[in-house]
């Protein structure tokens, strides 16, 4: 019992558990299992592998859907017990060349990414793993060994174990980005020597020596299609093109695999429950069943893909139809209110000792298991796809600009050059709009940077336009001021249905005169005065309540937002939001267009992901909301 009160800990307390999200409830159930942390199973410090990597790669996912910091203090706990100070990995054997080693680092990337204390020992910790990728065996052709223990080797789960990891790295760290085309390269080579040409499917692995007794003496594949194999391929395309950037001239290659072997996966859905079958194409026959994990991947890539452009808007029926057979068939609910995952095959391998010849009774032999994380992992992560599917329902997809021509400062990056950063969809640290761009990606939404001065081209495609904390000189050398013919393009824009918002700052952090010219033309004015001035820790000192049935917020009650300027609003412009006769948000309708203005830049990470604040405070929600009024507003 004292297990189910910590999870029900971390819920929110006006809320039963049984009407929040599935990805949460599932969650919850994890981290009851092992309240510690992921690694302590059963007073036992855990080896470090991918099952422990997927779990916190999805309790990742949860964090940044919720800015609730209790996922990402259970992330942080689990890769602390296992990254020791200098960055070595405990349990950790690079000299097995294991390919399942490398997915935890998923987590240590996005923790070396953080503001944080000591977060180099996360970019040592990755380090290490991307130097057993470049030590590790391989064909003849280049593709990764799936171990040292099966040489001439390779199967579809090692493209999830390896290729994400690997692909994030060389995005962050590696300016040469070299590593993009052994990637896609791996792939490739998968699918020319796994891919059946009758079905379209891949067979679970290739033996490029043909030598093991599973292999086809001519082909060297593996005999059986397994779903869960078939699924972690899937989700390994699906998140390295998050990474492959948009100009690589290879990346329509992984477009292309994706594009084929989502429909032959569609093929061999089951009409029935939308669920998918441990043997893939043996449907209905005897001793097969419908298996957890393979179709959570399986529900979780077409959703995604969907989200991203990859796969066309007609597959989503699919999805909703799979995760629809999901919660029907392989979720229950115990006696203490936490829901389980049932029908997770515990494991699925070729060769070894004893040895596991691949066949189809071989498949239908391993043991299935409740809660198995391979399978929960995918569940939850299909689940927060599929939540976020439903919130985007009613929005059109549109374009969201940031502003960093205004806003244009630098910092010294992890490889000692210059980056920009502040405000950006790009820095991930306390002092970017990462988080608040994640929300609006969920929603259906494009990012994107205007870097230079607005004209009628540079916002042509833009549906909303973020003017943030313009530069004074003691920020940025030489400040880009908003010129009159800034103001005038920007004012055209928004008459013709453009949706404009104006984050400023307090005094002495942000170019209040320019501002103030172009905010003029909307009825408004960001006074020379600083309001929500906050001592420390005294976080009251800058709440801000959000009057009842707000049409901006409507499921913000409280928020957090400090040293702001306040706002001269008159018509045709209207407060919104307000302080003790101060004014915090204003909003004015402009011919077609909107313009939302606010006296501080208080959505950056540092005020939305949970990890400063106190919980009763709802910057996230705030954003949140604020994110699907904006999208609503544009025509």
């Amino acid at each position: 019992m004292k297990n189910v009160l910590l999870a029900l800990a971390l819920l929110p307390c006006w809320v039963q558990a049984q009407t929040l999200p599935w990805s949460q409830r599932m969650t919850a159930t994890i981290m009851a299992t092992y309240p510690d942390s992921m690694v302590a199973k059963g007073g036992r410090m855990a080896h470090w592998d991918y099952e422990m990597g997927l779990m916190m790669h999805a309790v990742e996912a949860v964090w940044t859907r919720t800015g609730n910091a209790r996922y990402y203090n259970y992330m942080l706990k689990s890769m602390d017990q296992m990254v020791n100070e200098d960055g070595s990995i405990k349990n950790y054997e690079a000299s097995k060349f294991n390919i399942d080693f490398i997915a935890p680092g998923r987590s240590l990337l996005l923790l070396s990414q953080l503001s944080l204390p000591r977060k180099e020992k996360y970019r040592k910790a990755a380090d290490l793993l991307r130097r057993q990728l470049a030590n590790q065996p391989r064909t003849k052709e280049g593709g990764f060994w799936h171990k040292q223990t099966y040489p001439n080797q390779m199967w579809l789960d090692g493209l999830y174990m390896a290729e994400p990891f690997y692909a994030e790295y060389t995005q962050l760290y590696d300016p040469t980005g070299k590593g993009f085309d052994d990637i896609i390269n791996q792939f490739v080579w998968m699918e020319k020597h796994a891919r059946d040409e009758k079905t379209g499917l891949l067979y679970h692995a290739w033996d490029e020596s043909r030598e093991q007794k599973w292999a086809n003496p001519k082909t060297g594949t593996s005999p059986n299609f397994w779903s869960r194999s078939l699924g972690w391929y899937g989700m390994a395309l699906a998140d390295v093109l998050d990474y492959i950037p948009a100009s690589h001239p290879r990346r329509g290659e992984l477009l292309a695999i994706l594009q084929r072997f989502m429909p032959a996966v569609l093929k061999f859905q089951d009409p029935v429950s939308g669920c998918w079958y441990q043997v893939t194409d043996r449907l209905g026959d005897k001793g097969n069943y419908l298996e957890a994990s393979g179709t959570s991947m399986f529900v979780y890539t077409l959703a995604k893909g969907v989200r991203m452009g990859y796969l066309p808007a007609s597959m989503m029926a699919a999805a909703r139809k799979g995760y629809d057979g999901m919660l029907k068939n392989f979720t229950s609910t115990d006696a203490k209110g936490l829901v389980h995952l049932e029908k997770t095959v515990s494991v699925g391998g070729l060769g070894g000792n004893p040895y596991r010849d691949g066949s189809y009774d071989y498949y239908l032999s391993e043991k299935l298991r409740q809660d198995d994380l391979k399978g929960v992992g995918p569940f939850v992560l299909a689940s927060l796809e599929m939540e976020a599917a439903n919130e985007r329902a009613s929005l059109k997809p549109r374009t969201v600009a940031v502003d960093t021509y205004f806003n244009h400062e630098f910092r010294k990056g992890a490889d000692g050059q210059q980056e920009p950063y502040h405000y950006t969809w790009e820095d991930r640290q306390h002092s970017g709009f990462w988080l608040w761009g994640n929300t609006f990606r969920d929603l259906g939404a494009k990012t994107v940077s205007v870097s230079g001065a607005p004209t009628a081209a540079s916002l042509k495609h833009v549906d909303i336009y973020i003017i943030v904390d313009p530069d004074t000189p003691k920020e940025t050398a030489k400040p880009n001021y908003i010129s009159a013919a800034d103001s005038k393009a920007i004012a055209d824009w928004v008459k013709a249905g453009g949706v404009l918002v104006l984050m400023a700052n307090d005094t002495s952090n942000c170019e209040h005169v320019h501002l103030n010219q172009l905010a003029a033309q909307f009825g408004m004015q960001f006074l020379p005065k600083n309001i929500n001035m906050v001592k420390g820790d005294q976080f009251e000192q800058g709440r801000v309540d959000i009057p009842a049935g707000s049409a901006i917020f409507p499921n913000t009650k409280s928020a957090y937002i400090k040293e702001l300027a306040p706002i001269n609003a008159k018509a045709p412009a209207k407060a919104v939001v307000s302080k003790a006769g101060d004014v915090i948000i204003a909003t004015a309708k402009i011919g077609k267009g909107t313009v939302f203005a606010v006296g501080d830049p208080w959505l950056y990470t540092e005020y939305v992901d949970g990890r400063k604040i106190p919980a009763t405070f709802e910057n996230f929600n705030a954003g949140k909301d604020l994110a699907i009024w904006l999208l609503k507003q544009t025509r």
